[in-house]
């Protein structure tokens, strides 16, 4: 057999296997994005403004999917299409204008449709209303948190996390109580270093600085209690900076917060 029928008879093998590998890589890399279901490794959100991140996040994996696919085929095409089958030179496509505009127009496009969801979702989660449901001032210290409940500009009620003891047990995680179905303005304040106010489960975080005051607002569709930290490495207790966020029935909220004022009055805290 000669060498060139032999090469002609190896070259389709060697594009099968090239076919089998691209296609395991495709098989392990939807696996590996699928073990989190369709949230694609974000946690269920647990507010409208999370929802709305959930879906953007959702919509850019769909884009690079596409994308992918796209790059993908074509590569495919090529290897199985238009592989070496002599030493003549193939024919080519430089200076040809409507591919050129074709390259570059498509980027673009990509890079406007990604610029406009992306701001169009960002300015729904950034933005604040007039007159919020409920208000809490949250400061940020070394290494524990305060929310201070405001209503009228007065502090109605006030829960302050216990500084980390280096020498004694971890203390109870401050938590903070809020409506299910309200509009809530979380006001951030810092008293030392900077610290960065984040629950997972609302799909959002925030710094937190000393001398400015960030802002967020956010509406809790879920009850439960879900888990909260600093997400900022703040000093050496960073790690044991938590706190728990509460989301209740707008009854419990209100009798939460009558039993605060009555423990205020009284000269206590809650």
């Amino acid at each position: 057999m000669s060498p060139t029928r032999s090469g002609e008879r190896r070259t389709p093998v060697r594009s099968r296997r090239a076919l089998k590998s691209a296609g395991a890589l495709g098989l392990l890399a939807l696996a590996a994005t699928g073990c989190s279901g369709t949230r694609l490794g974000l946690p269920e959100p647990i507010s409208v403004q999370g929802e709305r991140m959930l879906h953007l996040w959702q919509g850019s994996w769909i884009a690079a999917f596409a994308v992918g696919a796209v790059v993908w085929g074509l590569i495919i095409w090529a290897v199985l299409f238009h592989r070496k089958r002599s030493d003549d030179l193939p024919p080519q496509v430089r200076y040809n204008m409507p591919i050129e505009i074709l390259y570059t127009a498509v980027p673009f496009v990509i890079i406007a449709v990604l610029f406009y969801f992306t701001a169009r979702d960002e300015n729904f989660v950034e933005k604040t209303t007039d007159n919020p449901a409920v208000t809490v001032d949250v400061t940020g210290f070394q290494w524990s948190w305060q929310f201070d409940y405001k209503e009228g500009g007065q502090t109605v009620a006030s829960v302050v996390g216990q500084p980390v003891n280096p020498n004694g047990p971890a203390p109870g995680k401050p938590v903070m109580t809020i409506p299910a179905g309200k509009t809530v303005r979380v006001r951030l304040h810092a008293n030392d270093v900077i610290h960065s106010f984040w629950v997972p489960a609302l799909i959002y975080k925030k710094d937190v600085m000393p001398g400015y005051t960030n802002e967020f607002e956010f509406t809790a569709t879920k009850l439960g209690t879900y888990e909260g930290r600093c997400a900022e490495l703040c000093g050496v207790d960073h790690s044991r900076m938590l706190f728990q966020l509460k989301v209740v029935t707008p009854e419990q909220y209100d009798k939460f917060i009558a039993d605060s004022k009555q423990a205020l009055a009284a000269g206590g805290g809650k």
